[in-house]
Protein backbone atom coordinates (compact mmCIF):
# COMPACT_ATOMS: atom_id res chain seq x y z
CA UNK A 1 0.00 0.00 0.00
CA UNK A 2 2.94 2.58 1.02
CA UNK A 3 4.79 1.79 -2.43
CA UNK A 4 1.62 2.09 -4.50
CA UNK A 5 1.05 5.86 -2.42
CA UNK A 6 4.55 6.83 -2.69
CA UNK A 7 4.54 6.05 -6.85
CA UNK A 8 1.42 7.73 -7.21
CA UNK A 9 2.95 11.01 -5.47
CA UNK A 10 5.93 10.81 -7.40
CA UNK A 11 4.90 9.65 -10.50
CA UNK A 12 3.80 13.49 -12.17
CA UNK A 13 7.27 15.01 -10.26
CA UNK A 14 9.49 12.27 -12.25
CA UNK A 15 8.00 12.85 -15.73
CA UNK A 16 8.81 16.28 -15.71
CA UNK A 17 12.05 15.94 -13.71
CA UNK A 18 12.97 13.29 -17.22
CA UNK A 19 12.63 15.79 -19.41
CA UNK A 20 14.68 18.54 -17.19
CA UNK A 21 17.30 15.52 -17.11
CA UNK A 22 17.13 15.34 -20.54
CA UNK A 23 17.60 18.89 -21.44
CA UNK A 24 19.97 20.19 -19.32
CA UNK A 25 23.78 18.87 -19.53
CA UNK A 26 25.71 17.03 -16.67
CA UNK A 27 26.31 19.05 -13.68
CA UNK A 28 29.98 20.77 -14.33
CA UNK A 29 30.65 20.39 -10.50
CA UNK A 30 30.25 16.33 -10.57
CA UNK A 31 33.61 15.96 -10.35
CA UNK A 32 34.83 17.61 -7.61
CA UNK A 33 31.77 16.84 -5.33
CA UNK A 34 32.95 12.98 -6.31
CA UNK A 35 35.97 13.87 -5.93
CA UNK A 36 34.82 15.02 -2.26
CA UNK A 37 31.89 12.04 -1.42
CA UNK A 38 34.24 9.48 -1.74
CA UNK A 39 36.82 11.28 0.55
CA UNK A 40 34.17 11.68 3.14
CA UNK A 41 33.57 7.42 2.53
CA UNK A 42 36.81 6.61 2.50
CA UNK A 43 37.60 8.85 6.21
CA UNK A 44 34.42 8.25 7.98
CA UNK A 45 32.01 5.26 8.87
CA UNK A 46 28.35 5.21 7.90
CA UNK A 47 27.28 5.69 11.53
CA UNK A 48 29.84 9.13 11.23
CA UNK A 49 28.10 9.99 8.20
CA UNK A 50 24.62 9.45 8.90
CA UNK A 51 24.49 10.97 12.94
CA UNK A 52 27.48 13.54 13.17
CA UNK A 53 27.48 14.53 9.09
CA UNK A 54 23.72 14.75 9.24
CA UNK A 55 24.04 16.98 12.60
CA UNK A 56 26.55 19.58 11.31
CA UNK A 57 24.72 19.72 7.93
CA UNK A 58 21.76 20.65 10.36
CA UNK A 59 23.87 23.33 12.20
CA UNK A 60 25.48 24.25 8.72
CA UNK A 61 22.40 24.86 7.06
CA UNK A 62 21.02 26.38 9.71
CA UNK A 63 22.93 29.04 10.65
CA UNK A 64 23.79 29.86 7.04
CA UNK A 65 20.47 30.50 5.97
CA UNK A 66 20.05 33.01 9.16
CA UNK A 67 22.68 34.86 8.58
CA UNK A 68 21.57 36.85 6.04
CA UNK A 69 18.02 37.96 7.68
CA UNK A 70 20.59 38.63 10.80
CA UNK A 71 22.60 41.24 8.80
CA UNK A 72 19.55 42.94 7.78
CA UNK A 73 19.26 44.74 10.57
CA UNK A 74 22.22 46.45 10.10
CA UNK A 75 21.55 47.33 6.64
CA UNK A 76 19.19 50.64 7.05
CA UNK A 77 18.62 50.15 2.69
CA UNK A 78 16.65 46.36 4.04
CA UNK A 79 14.61 47.96 6.47
CA UNK A 80 11.80 48.87 3.69
CA UNK A 81 11.22 45.06 3.52
CA UNK A 82 10.70 44.55 6.62
CA UNK A 83 7.30 43.52 7.02
CA UNK A 84 6.32 44.65 10.51
CA UNK A 85 8.45 47.88 10.80
CA UNK A 86 7.14 48.93 13.95
CA UNK A 87 8.89 45.89 15.73
CA UNK A 88 12.14 45.74 14.85
CA UNK A 89 14.92 43.18 16.19
CA UNK A 90 16.60 43.13 19.66
CA UNK A 91 19.80 41.43 20.14
CA UNK A 92 17.87 40.62 23.47
CA UNK A 93 15.43 38.44 21.55
CA UNK A 94 18.13 36.95 19.67
CA UNK A 95 20.52 36.01 22.30
CA UNK A 96 17.35 34.52 24.38
CA UNK A 97 16.21 32.48 20.76
CA UNK A 98 19.62 31.05 20.23
CA UNK A 99 20.20 29.46 23.81
CA UNK A 100 16.84 27.85 23.67
CA UNK A 101 18.00 26.78 19.64
CA UNK A 102 20.97 25.16 21.27
CA UNK A 103 18.43 23.02 23.72
CA UNK A 104 16.53 21.94 21.38
CA UNK A 105 19.04 21.02 18.53
CA UNK A 106 21.07 19.22 21.07
CA UNK A 107 19.20 17.53 23.61
CA UNK A 108 16.41 17.04 21.59
CA UNK A 109 16.79 16.82 17.89
CA UNK A 110 20.59 15.05 18.04
CA UNK A 111 18.36 12.21 19.59
CA UNK A 112 16.28 12.14 16.85
CA UNK A 113 19.12 12.33 14.01
CA UNK A 114 20.97 9.40 16.33
CA UNK A 115 18.20 6.95 14.63
CA UNK A 116 19.31 7.98 11.31
CA UNK A 117 21.85 5.31 10.95
CA UNK A 118 19.77 2.78 12.39
CA UNK A 119 17.19 3.67 9.19
CA UNK A 120 19.77 3.51 6.62
CA UNK A 121 20.57 0.03 7.89
CA UNK A 122 17.56 -1.53 8.09
CA UNK A 123 16.12 0.00 4.65
CA UNK A 124 19.63 -0.69 3.11
CA UNK A 125 19.71 2.42 1.74
CA UNK A 126 23.03 3.17 -0.08
CA UNK A 127 25.97 5.74 0.15
CA UNK A 128 28.10 4.71 -2.48
CA UNK A 129 28.34 7.63 -5.35
CA UNK A 130 27.32 5.19 -8.03
CA UNK A 131 24.14 4.70 -6.64
CA UNK A 132 22.99 8.70 -6.07
CA UNK A 133 20.10 9.82 -8.53
CA UNK A 134 20.64 12.41 -10.55
CA UNK A 135 19.33 15.89 -8.99
CA UNK A 136 15.75 16.13 -10.68
CA UNK A 137 14.93 12.88 -9.49
CA UNK A 138 16.19 14.55 -5.81
CA UNK A 139 14.29 17.77 -6.68
CA UNK A 140 11.27 15.64 -7.42
CA UNK A 141 11.76 13.84 -3.73
CA UNK A 142 12.13 16.78 -1.70
CA UNK A 143 8.92 18.42 -3.30
CA UNK A 144 6.80 15.07 -2.56
CA UNK A 145 8.63 15.37 0.97
CA UNK A 146 7.41 19.23 1.00
CA UNK A 147 3.89 18.37 0.09
CA UNK A 148 3.59 15.23 3.12
CA UNK A 149 5.51 17.39 5.54
CA UNK A 150 3.06 20.49 4.94
CA UNK A 151 -0.19 18.43 5.53
CA UNK A 152 1.34 16.74 8.70
CA UNK A 153 2.18 20.66 10.00
CA UNK A 154 -0.94 22.23 8.83
CA UNK A 155 -2.85 19.81 10.99
CA UNK A 156 -1.17 19.40 14.21
CA UNK A 157 -0.04 23.35 14.04
CA UNK A 158 -3.45 24.10 13.60
CA UNK A 159 -4.61 21.12 16.61
CA UNK A 160 -1.40 22.94 18.94
CA UNK A 161 -3.36 26.45 18.55
CA UNK A 162 -6.81 24.67 20.45
CA UNK A 163 -6.72 26.57 23.45
CA UNK A 164 -6.81 23.94 25.60
CA UNK A 165 -3.06 23.00 24.90
CA UNK A 166 -2.42 26.22 23.27
CA UNK A 167 -0.52 27.55 26.52
CA UNK A 168 1.18 24.63 27.70
CA UNK A 169 3.08 24.23 24.02
CA UNK A 170 2.89 26.30 21.01
CA UNK A 171 2.76 29.59 22.96
CA UNK A 172 6.59 29.72 23.65
CA UNK A 173 7.22 29.46 19.70
CA UNK A 174 4.96 32.90 19.83
CA UNK A 175 6.91 34.56 22.35
CA UNK A 176 8.10 36.80 19.11
CA UNK A 177 5.07 38.57 17.00
CA UNK A 178 7.65 40.10 14.88
CA UNK A 179 9.43 36.67 13.62
CA UNK A 180 13.33 36.57 12.51
CA UNK A 181 14.88 33.70 11.13
CA UNK A 182 16.82 32.23 13.87
CA UNK A 183 13.07 31.59 15.65
CA UNK A 184 12.34 28.96 12.71
CA UNK A 185 13.35 25.76 15.10
CA UNK A 186 12.36 28.39 18.61
CA UNK A 187 9.81 25.91 20.27
CA UNK A 188 8.42 23.72 23.04
CA UNK A 189 10.62 20.14 23.13
CA UNK A 190 7.49 18.89 22.29
CA UNK A 191 6.73 20.97 19.34
CA UNK A 192 9.93 20.02 18.38
CA UNK A 193 8.99 16.20 18.48
CA UNK A 194 5.46 16.40 16.80
CA UNK A 195 6.15 18.72 14.18
CA UNK A 196 9.24 17.58 13.85
CA UNK A 197 7.80 13.93 12.85
CA UNK A 198 6.72 15.32 9.74
CA UNK A 199 10.19 15.84 8.43
CA UNK A 200 10.76 12.23 8.89
CA UNK A 201 7.78 11.06 6.91
CA UNK A 202 9.09 12.11 3.59
CA UNK A 203 12.37 10.12 4.23
CA UNK A 204 10.29 6.87 5.32
CA UNK A 205 8.50 7.40 2.02
CA UNK A 206 11.01 8.30 -0.86
CA UNK A 207 14.26 7.84 0.77
CA UNK A 208 16.65 5.92 -1.87
CA UNK A 209 19.51 7.50 -1.27
CA UNK A 210 21.17 9.03 1.68
CA UNK A 211 21.75 12.34 -0.12
CA UNK A 212 18.40 12.86 0.31
CA UNK A 213 18.26 13.30 4.18
CA UNK A 214 20.86 16.47 3.81
CA UNK A 215 18.47 17.59 0.60
CA UNK A 216 15.31 17.47 1.86
CA UNK A 217 16.60 19.18 5.18
CA UNK A 218 18.81 22.35 3.22
CA UNK A 219 15.09 22.61 1.67
CA UNK A 220 12.78 22.32 4.79
CA UNK A 221 15.80 24.91 6.70
CA UNK A 222 15.59 27.19 3.83
CA UNK A 223 11.94 27.84 3.58
CA UNK A 224 11.28 27.51 7.02
CA UNK A 225 13.37 30.23 7.80
CA UNK A 226 12.59 32.43 5.05
CA UNK A 227 9.08 32.32 6.12
CA UNK A 228 10.12 33.39 9.34
CA UNK A 229 12.27 35.40 8.51
CA UNK A 230 10.32 38.94 8.88
CA UNK A 231 10.88 40.38 5.64
CA UNK A 232 9.93 40.44 2.35
CA UNK A 233 12.23 40.22 -0.08
CA UNK A 234 11.94 40.72 -4.27
CA UNK A 235 13.35 38.02 -6.17
CA UNK A 236 12.94 35.68 -4.46
CA UNK A 237 13.81 32.59 -5.67
CA UNK A 238 11.61 30.15 -3.38
CA UNK A 239 8.41 32.02 -5.00
CA UNK A 240 8.93 29.86 -8.44
CA UNK A 241 7.28 27.37 -6.31
CA UNK A 242 4.00 26.70 -6.58
CA UNK A 243 1.74 27.90 -3.89
CA UNK A 244 4.44 28.85 -1.89
CA UNK A 245 3.35 30.42 1.48
CA UNK A 246 6.15 32.67 1.70
CA UNK A 247 7.49 35.12 4.42
CA UNK A 248 4.19 37.55 4.15
CA UNK A 249 1.81 34.73 5.03
CA UNK A 250 3.43 32.94 7.92
CA UNK A 251 4.29 36.56 9.47
CA UNK A 252 0.81 37.31 9.71
CA UNK A 253 0.27 34.05 11.47
CA UNK A 254 2.65 35.36 14.48
CA UNK A 255 1.46 38.77 14.16
CA UNK A 256 -2.49 38.09 14.16
CA UNK A 257 -1.89 34.64 16.83
CA UNK A 258 -3.99 32.42 14.53
CA UNK A 259 -4.41 31.26 10.89
CA UNK A 260 -2.17 30.29 8.30
CA UNK A 261 -1.24 27.13 9.80
CA UNK A 262 1.04 25.52 6.62
CA UNK A 263 4.27 25.05 6.38
CA UNK A 264 4.93 25.66 2.65
CA UNK A 265 2.18 25.66 0.65
CA UNK A 266 -1.35 27.38 0.71
CA UNK A 267 -3.49 24.77 -0.28
CA UNK A 268 -4.42 23.63 3.45
CA UNK A 269 -5.48 26.92 4.47
CA UNK A 270 -7.43 27.98 1.37
CA UNK A 271 -9.39 24.72 1.70
CA UNK A 272 -10.11 25.04 5.30
CA UNK A 273 -10.73 28.71 4.97
CA UNK A 274 -8.15 29.35 7.39
CA UNK A 275 -6.80 32.13 5.52
CA UNK A 276 -9.62 34.82 5.66
CA UNK A 277 -8.23 37.36 8.01
CA UNK A 278 -4.90 37.39 6.23
CA UNK A 279 -6.84 37.71 3.19
CA UNK A 280 -9.05 40.81 4.38
CA UNK A 281 -5.85 41.85 6.06
CA UNK A 282 -4.03 41.72 2.43
CA UNK A 283 -6.93 43.59 0.73
CA UNK A 284 -5.93 47.44 -0.73
CA UNK A 285 -7.18 50.26 2.19
CA UNK A 286 -9.35 50.83 -0.86
CA UNK A 287 -11.34 47.42 -0.65
CA UNK A 288 -11.51 47.40 3.06
CA UNK A 289 -13.40 50.84 3.30
CA UNK A 290 -15.82 49.12 0.88
CA UNK A 291 -16.45 46.68 2.95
Amino acid sequence: MEVNGTTNILGSAYLAVEYVDAVFPPNPFQPPLKQAWGYMLDNYTKFQIATWGSLFAHEFFYFMCCLPGFLFQFLPFMQKYKIQQDKPETLENQWKCFKILMYNHFCIQLFLISGTYYFTEFFNIPYEWDSMPRWPYVVAQCFASAVVEDTWHYFFHRALHHRCIYKYIHKVHHDFTAPFGMQAEYAHPAETVILGAGFFIGILLFCNHVILLWAWLAFRLLETIDVHSGYDIPLNPLYLIPFYTGSRFHDFHHMNGTGNYASCFTWWDKLFKTDIQYNKHSLPQEDKKEE
